[in-house]
């Protein structure tokens, strides 16, 4: 297997690609020895993701998920405790 460089953008993702509600598959990403990973610089483009950006890591049984801060507390509101851990988490 050849090595690829992390942040290259790879193929071009088509619309084959992209599943129900527009979720899309962007690759696969290796957890380095410091437990840091690289998004993949197409989905970074996609979702306006830029350095200094706050992403927010979801839990469920079934595995972990990234969410920009800002569009968590949107979709929050003022009234969750969720809402509030993420204020709280972007003052640290």
């Amino acid at each position: 297997m050849s090595e690829r460089n992390e942040d290259s953008a790879g193929p071009e993702i088509s619309d084959t690609h992209q599943g129900p509600g527009g979720r899309m598959f962007y690759g696969s990403v290796t957890v380095g020895e410091r437990g840091q990973i690289v998004i993949p610089a197409r989905a970074r483009r996609d979702h306006d993701i830029a350095p200094g950006d706050k992403l927010i890591v979801l839990g469920s049984p079934d595995g972990l998920a990234l969410m920009g801060a800002d569009r968590l507390l949107d979709l929050l509101g003022d009234t969750t405790a969720l809402a509030e851990q993420v204020r709280r988490a972007g003052r640290a």
